[in-house]
């Protein structure tokens, strides 16, 4: 009886009972907690059991409770998604029917068509041609106005739609470079010698004796494709040479390695994938980068 009192004595000051716990002479209150805050707990309490029964709570194997309400962040996200596509479904309807010319007359399919075509590449394109369509080595810029096969909204759309080199689509777009180099064509000094004229032509320094050599090898072998001038031939794919824009570089080394065993970049199909008004919608995106042509007359 005696041990019993000493652990549950009073302490005189506070009037409060202790725990009997003690630390070099200091003994543990055994303080109640404050009424509010044991009403505040029982309410959380009361509130969990609440929202239990009328909110999906418990995890089953499959799914969860449903609760009386039913309502969940899925179910809604999918009424606020079925709204959405209600409102523009006609949009869409007019995108995919349309010609895109007659889109590009109508602001406001131009302004629907952009905002779509930015989502679309991003979740599409962005992985090849960057975030901001700035393109890196081996993947086009799309921000500039240099094309490889046009950058009016129809070469364009027929570019995303069938793609570059791929064997999924009959219409795909087709060159091929021949390795000049690997195949025997043209001898090391040619090689170096048509790298120091396509250095001439773009404006780079160059070694001009050299370069006169390379014009008479290039007026030989590369005119076919790219022109007398170098300017490219967007119906084959061929670059413009006279600007120093390359899709593999524009310094001697990388020139000498293209015209050696060149480097062939494939571009998949998108038509099947994202449908008509999709293809039509990044088609617009991509012509309003900045660097869209105008159809050609």
């Amino acid at each position: 009886m005696a041990e019993h009192e000493e652990k549950h004595e009073v302490d005189e000051q506070t009037g409060t009972q202790t725990t009997g716990h003690e630390w070099d002479g200091i003994k543990e209150l055994d303080t109640p907690m404050p009424r509010w805050w044991l009403w505040t707990f029982y309410a959380t309490i009361v509130f969990s059991i609440g929202y239990v029964i009328y909110y999906p709570a418990i995890p089953l194997l499959e799914g969860s409770t449903m609760g009386i309400s039913g309502q969940t962040n899925r179910l809604q996200l999918q009424q606020d998604m079925a709204v959405a596509d209600a409102a523009r479904r006609d949009l869409i309807s007019m995108l995919a029917e349309q010609d895109l010319e007659d889109v590009a007359a109508n602001p406001e399919l131009v302004r629907f068509a952009e905002a779509g075509g930015a989502s679309l590449f991003k979740v599409n394109c962005s992985q090849c041609h960057g975030s901001g369509a700035q393109g890196g080595p081996g993947y086009p810029n799309l921000n500039d106005d240099d094309w490889l096969w046009g950058g009016d909204l129809q070469a364009i759309y027929e570019t995303i739609a069938h793609g570059v080199r791929n064997d999924e689509d009959d219409d795909a777009r087709f060159s091929q470079m021949p390795a000049f180099g690997a195949d025997g064509i043209l001898e090391r000094d040619e090689i170096n010698a048509v790298a120091e004229h396509v250095l001439a032509i773009s404006g780079q320094d160059h070694e001009a004796a050299l370069a006169g050599q390379g014009a008479e090898i290039f007026m030989d072998q590369c005119t076919a494709c790219h022109g007398e001038s170098g300017m490219g031939e967007q119906d084959l794919g061929a670059p413009d040479l006279t600007d120093a824009i390359s899709l593999y570089g524009n310094t001697r080394e990388t020139i000498r390695a293209q015209i050696r065993q060149p480097k062939h970049g494939a571009m998949p199909p998108w038509l099947e994938r994202l449908r008509e008004a999709n293809v039509k919608q990044l088609a617009i995106y991509v012509h309003s980068r900045g660097g869209g042509e105008e159809a050609a007359e």
